[in-house]
């Protein structure tokens, strides 16, 4: 539940399942900067003056418990993972494969329908249309993606967002190239995830850029092949001499004005820069002289990711030892450590994920 810049612990109601619903016993989720956005007055979300309050996490990973008539893709006993963006299936975003863009999203009750969850009697807005952070998620079907169950749920719990961004961002939306020149800005879950799916898919270089030593480390053991420190050298001119002047693909993972200014800046002729961060209300201010040999700038919404076949695939390239996604959990953590998780994280002291865990 939200105060400012923190959350309460508390008890909540949960309603059984509509027919189109799941019941899911949650057993991870990831501490992810959309929801400390959030919490922290970044950005506006809807539902925060719900009378209920709100309740956070996006990134989670459960056991079903129970489920609507209508469903017939999960059963009890399915282990799942979520996915913050639900989809209809019928609009012609999700007709022309690109559900993460759904115009019409089945993922909240309607308003007619009693609330799904409630505190002491007053309805309870789930963030995402999720809320990881219970024991308990009641979401639509399609807010789902079924896994394989010998997977571990900690590593589980963080595919959903962050890894799924990162990994999708360099697969679907630039389509990266085996042999080309890679640099990714911003290595938490997000930016880490992309550096280890560029070395998967073979770019020659790879070249992570933040301002945390830790963080830098961990790049380059995930698959980075360089490194650049960007609160001590000019990331740009960095890059650029590293590359010989300029990379093929670009990642931005933070978010930022400068550091998307950054991402195209770093290009060489025909490079495409991708920003998977959250730039809302950032002005962004380039020289147009940049675009004249084809340099391009594009936006990525969670990987532009199918989830029903990307997220199975990364669990499998994970298990395959082909991903090494447990390198991406910092610290395990329980639920009354919530706070002090998103404490570390403003303070940038985390490389990586911190993982909740629940009771199975």
């Amino acid at each position: 539940m939200l105060k400012p810049g923190s959350l309460d612990i508390t008890d909540v109601a949960v309603d059984k399942p509509l027919r189109d619903e799941v019941l899911v016993r949650t057993l991870g989720s990831g501490l992810c900067h959309s929801d400390l956005h959030v919490i922290d007055g970044d950005y506006g979300a809807a539902g925060l003056d719900a009378p209920g309050g709100m309740l956070f996490g996006h990134e989670a990973s459960g056991l079903v418990e129970a489920v609507g008539e209508d469903v017939t893709y999960v059963r009890p006993g399915d282990h799942v993972v979520t996915f913050p963006l639900q989809y209809c299936g019928h609009c012609e975003y999700c007709l022309r494969g690109r559900p993460t863009l759904c115009t019409d999203s089945p993922g909240a009750r309607s308003a007619s329908a009693p609330p799904r969850l409630t505190r002491q009697g007053r309805p309870v807005f789930q963030f995402n249309n999720l809320g990881g952070f219970a024991e308990q998620m009641l979401v639509h079907e399609h807010a789902l993606v079924k896994i394989d169950p010998e997977y571990p749920m900690d590593r589980a719990a963080i595919i959903g967002c962050g890894v799924a961004t990162g990994f999708g961002g360099v697969v679907n939306t630039a389509a990266v190239r085996a042999g080309s020149a890679v640099a990714v800005i911003g290595l938490g879950g997000v930016g880490l995830a992309a550096v280890q799916t560029a070395s998967l898919v073979g770019a020659g270089q790879i070249i992570a850029v933040d301002t945390e030593p830790a963080k830098l480390d961990l790049a380059l053991e995930l698959g980075a092949s360089h490194r650049v420190d960007a609160s001590s050298a000019d990331p740009v001119g960095e890059v650029l001499e590293l590359s010989g002047g300029g990379v093929d693909y670009s990642f931005e993972a933070i978010g930022l004005r400068t550091t998307v200014e950054q991402s195209v800046r770093m290009l060489r002729r025909a490079g495409i820069a991708t920003v998977l961060g959250i730039a809302v209300g950032q002005r962004i201010e380039l020289d147009g002289g940049l675009f004249v040999h084809e340099r391009r700038l594009q936006g990525s919404l969670m990987g532009s990711c199918r989830p029903r076949t990307d997220l199975p695939r990364i669990v499998e390239l994970d298990l395959a030892g082909r991903l090494d996604l447990r390198r991406f959990i910092d610290r395990r953590i329980a639920l009354e450590e919530i706070n002090d998780g998103y404490d570390a994280m403003r303070r940038r002291r985390i490389a990586g994920r911190r993982v909740i865990t629940f009771s199975q």
